[in-house]
C-alpha cells in the first residue's frame, strides 16, 4: 500500500474488500484437539494491536453508511471539515491546581484562553524525528535500507518509513501549525497543517496522569456520565508534569513548555478529508466499536498486560507470593513542594507500583474515596499486600527464557506465577501463538533497540510460559511465521499479533499510515485464502489512546481503569455490515470472547472476565450500561445468520 496519494489507497482498500465466498469451504487446518469445538462458525481469532490512539483520535468525523456514532462531530464539537462546532465548548480544556495532596479532581480550575493569563498551551514537536538525513532519521534514510531492515508491510510500501520527518527541532514550537505558539480552547486537525504520513509528537500516557487528564468526581456524576469524568484537564496535565519527574527536582524556570508536550492530547485526523484511509474501508464495511477503551489508564505495559491476564500484574517474590518492591519504584504522585502538580516520585524510569489496599499509601485514599462515593457499587478489586504494575516495566524475562536482571536501578517486574489465558487454553487443549514482529531477533539479542516490543507481550511476565522451553518455542513467534502460516492455511485458535516499533503506529516513533499497512498486509494473506478467511476474525485495536483526548464515557471498574476511548474493528465475513458497534468493552473483552467461543472456564474469580455482559436499555443514556459495572464479550460485532 503505497501512501504517495490517498486516493490510491481508497480505492485499492475497495477493491480488496472480499464479500464472503458463497463456497462451502474446506476445513482449515488446526493445530490442537479442541480447536475446532466452538460456539460459533469462527475458528480462528488473530487481535492486531497497534498503539496509543484514542477513538476520536481517529473517527473524530467518522460518519457511518447506516446507524449512528458518538464522537466529536455527532456531539457538534466540530465541524466535518475541523473546525470547532456549535458544542465545542464540551471539550474545552482547563487549568487547575494542585499543591499538596495528589487529586483525581483538582480544585482552582481555570478555562485556558487564547493568550492573556492563561494561555491555552502550545502546539510542540515532542519527540519526533527532525530530518531524514541526521543520527534519528524517520526511520530509514532509504527505501533499500528500510526493505533490508523491515517485513511487516507489502512490496512496494516501504517509503513511508523515508518520509514524514518534521524540519524542525524536537521539543520546540511546532511551526507547521500557523497558530501553534497561540492556539484556541479547541481539539484541533493535525491535517492539513501536518499531512497523513508526517511524524507528530506523543501526549503523556500515564495512570495517575491520565486519572487526572479525566478529572473525575461523583459531583460531576450524570445519567449519561455516572463516572462523573469530565475530561477537561489533559493539556495541564501535559504541562505540569508530562511523562514524570523520574524523582527528579522540578528544573529552574518551568513552564508550560518544559515538558516538550504542550497540547499535543488534543490533536486529531479527519476521515472525511482522507486520513485513516484504510480503517475507515473497514469501517465502512465490516464492524467498528464506539464504545471500546483501555482497561487500564496509563500506558502499554499495564495495557498489554489484560490481554494476557484480563486483570493486572503486581510485584513477587521467586515463590510467587506478593512482595515489597524497591522504594524507588512506587509511585508518589503527591506535589513535591513550592510546585503545581510535580510528582515527588513518578517517570518512565521511575515509580510505577502502587498497593492499592492501602489507603494510607500515596494517592490511594482519594481514589478509594471517589470509588465509594460513586452510584453504583465499585470494588477497588486490589488484594491485600500487592503493589501493582500501572505502567511500564520490563517483564521479568528476557526473549530467550532467561530471567531478566531485577534491582532498584532495573525496573523489570519479576517474574509472575499467576495464571493468564494461555494456561486456560493449553488445560482445554485449545491452540495458541503469541506473533512478535522481530521475535526471532530478540532471542538471539540481535534486535535494534526498542523493535520488539517487550512489555506488549503479557506472556513474557509469565513463568508458566518463559520459564518452560517447549511452550516458549511453540507458542511465541515471530510475525515471518504468521505470514507463513496465512499462505500455507495453518493458523492457531488464537493469534495475538504485535508489530515493531517501526511499524506500530506509536505517534513520534511511528506513524498510523505505517500501522494501517502492516494491518492491511495480513488482512490481504488472509482473505487470499478462502477457507481460513470463512472462519477467522480479526481484532483491531490500539494498546491503549495515548493519552490523546477522548469525548466518550469511561466506566470506572475498579481502581485501575477504565481509560478512554480506543477504537475496536472486527473484519470478518460474519462481521460485514455489522457497522458501528455501541456495546461497552475494554481488552478484557478479548478473553471473555475466547472464553465463549471455546467454552472455557474463567482464568481467575476476580479477574475482568468474570464481569457480565453489558445491559444498555436506558434510551437517555444508551452508551452506559445498567449493571455496571460490566464489559462485553464481543459477541455483539458479528452477525452469524450470514451465510
Amino acid at each position: 500500500m503505497r501512501y504517495e496519494t490517498r486516493k490510491r489507497l481508497l480505492a485499492f482498500a475497495s477493491a480488496t474488500a472480499l464479500m464472503l465466498n458463497t463456497v462451502a469451504p474446506a476445513i482449515a487446518a488446526t493445530t490442537a484437539p479442541h480447536d475446532r469445538n466452538t460456539t460459533t462458525p469462527i475458528k480462528h481469532v488473530i487481535i492486531i494491536v497497534g498503539e496509543n490512539r484514542t477513538f476520536d483520535h481517529l473517527f473524530a468525523t467518522y460518519v457511518p453508511p447506516s446507524g449512528t456514532v458518538l464522537n466529536m462531530l455527532s456531539q457538534g464539537i466540530i465541524n466535518a471539515n475541523g473546525s470547532p462546532g456549535p458544542n465545542a465548548a464540551l471539550a474545552a480544556q482547563n487549568s487547575a491546581v494542585d499543591t499538596t495532596v495528589y487529586n483525581i479532581a483538582p480544585g482552582g480550575k481555570a478555562p485556558y484562553t487564547t493568550g492573556g493569563n492563561n494561555p491555552f498551551p502550545p502546539i510542540m514537536t515532542g519527540g519526533a524525528p527532525e530530518y531524514a538525513s541526521n543520527s534519528n532519521p524517520p526511520p530509514f534514510e532509504t527505501v533499500q535500507a528500510a526493505e533490508a531492515a523491515d517485513y511487516g508491510l507489502e512490496d512496494g510500501d516501504y517509503t513511508i518509513l523515508t518520509t514524514g520527518a518534521t524540519g524542525l527541532a524536537k521539543y520546540g514550537i511546532d511551526t507547521r501549525f500557523p497558530n501553534a505558539a497561540t492556539p484556541g480552547n479547541n481539539p484541533f486537525q493535525l491535517t492539513p497543517s501536518i499531512s497523513y504520513d508526517a511524524y507528530a509528537s506523543s501526549p503523556v500516557h500515564r495512570f495517575y496522569q491520565m486519572f487526572q487528564q479525566m478529572d473525575c468526581a461523583a459531583s460531576y456524576a450524570t445519567v449519561t456520565n455516572p463516572s462523573g469524568c469530565l475530561n477537561d484537564l489533559f493539556p495541564w496535565v501535559e504541562v505540569t508534569i508530562g511523562a514524570g519527574s523520574n524523582g527528579e527536582a522540578q528544573g529552574q524556570g518551568f513552564n508550560n513548555q518544559s515538558t516538550g508536550e504542550g497540547s499535543t492530547s488534543m490533536g486529531f485526523y479527519n476521515v472525511q478529508q482522507g486520513d485513516v484511509p484504510y480503517f475507515k474501508q473497514l469501517a465502512d464495511t465490516y464492524a467498528l466499536g464506539d464504545n471500546y477503551h483501555q482497561p487500564f489508564k496509563g500506558g502499554t505495559g499495564a495495557d498489554s498486560v489484560v490481554l494476557g491476564f484480563a486483570g493486572g500484574v503486581y510485584y513477587q517474590d521467586a515463590n510467587g507470593n506478593a512482595a515489597v518492591p524497591p522504594s524507588n519504584q512506587i509511585e508518589n504522585p503527591n506535589p513535591a513542594a513550592n510546585t503545581n502538580n510535580w510528582y515527588s516520585q513518578d517517570g518512565y524510569s521511575g515509580g510505577t507500583y502502587t498497593n492499592c489496599s492501602d489507603t494510607t499509601q500515596p494517592a490511594v485514599a482519594g481514589i478509594d474515596k471517589y470509588l465509594k462515593s460513586l452510584s453504583y457499587k465499585v470494588k477497588p478489586n486490589c488484594q491485600a499486600g500487592r503493589y501493582y504494575l500501572l505502567n511500564n516495566y520490563n517483564p521479568g524475562y528476557n526473549a530467550d527464557g532467561t530471567p531478566a536482571t531485577l534491582g532498584p536501578n532495573d525496573f523489570t517486574i519479576p517474574p509472575q506465577h499467576q495464571k493468564s489465558i494461555a494456561n486456560v487454553l493449553d488445560r482445554a487443549g485449545v491452540s495458541w501463538t503469541y506473533y512478535g514482529e522481530q521475535w526471532d531477533a530478540d532471542v538471539k539479542h540481535e534486535a535494534l533497540g526498542g523493535v520488539y516490543c517487550g512489555i506488549c507481550n503479557p506472556f513474557l511476565y509469565q513463568s508458566y510460559v518463559m520459564a518452560d522451553k517447549k511452550r516458549r518455542t511453540t507458542n511465541l513467534k515471530d510475525t515471518k511465521d504468521l505470514y507463513a502460516d496465512l499462505e500455507n492455511g495453518v493458523l492457531p485458535a488464537v493469534s495475538y499479533v504485535k508489530p515493531g516499533g517501526f511499524n506500530d503506529g506509536h505517534p513520534a516513533s511511528s506513524k498510523y499510515d505505517i500501522f494501517e499497512g502492516y494491518v492491511k498486509k495480513i488482512v490481504d494473506l488472509l482473505q487470499a485464502n478462502p477457507t481460513l478467511w470463512s472462519e477467522t476474525a480479526v481484532f483491531i485495536t490500539n494498546d491503549e489512546g495515548g493519552g490523546y483526548y477522548d469525548s466518550g464515557f469511561e466506566q470506572t471498574l475498579d481502581y485501575f481503569g477504565d481509560g478512554t476511548r480506543i477504537p475496536m474493528l472486527v473484519v470478518s465475513p460474519y462481521s460485514k455490515g455489522v457497522g458501528v458497534v455501541h456495546s461497552y468493552g475494554d481488552h478484557a473483552s478479548f478473553i471473555k470472547f475466547v472464553e465463549a467461543n471455546w467454552s472455557l472456564p474463567k482464568i481467575y474469580k476476580y479477574t475482568r472476565d468474570n464481569l457480565p455482559n453489558p445491559i444498555q436499555t436506558n434510551q437517555a443514556a444508551p452508551y452506559v450500561p445498567t449493571n455496571m459495572p460490566a464489559i462485553d464479550d464481543l459477541m455483539s460485532y458479528f452477525n452469524f445468520s450470514q451465510k
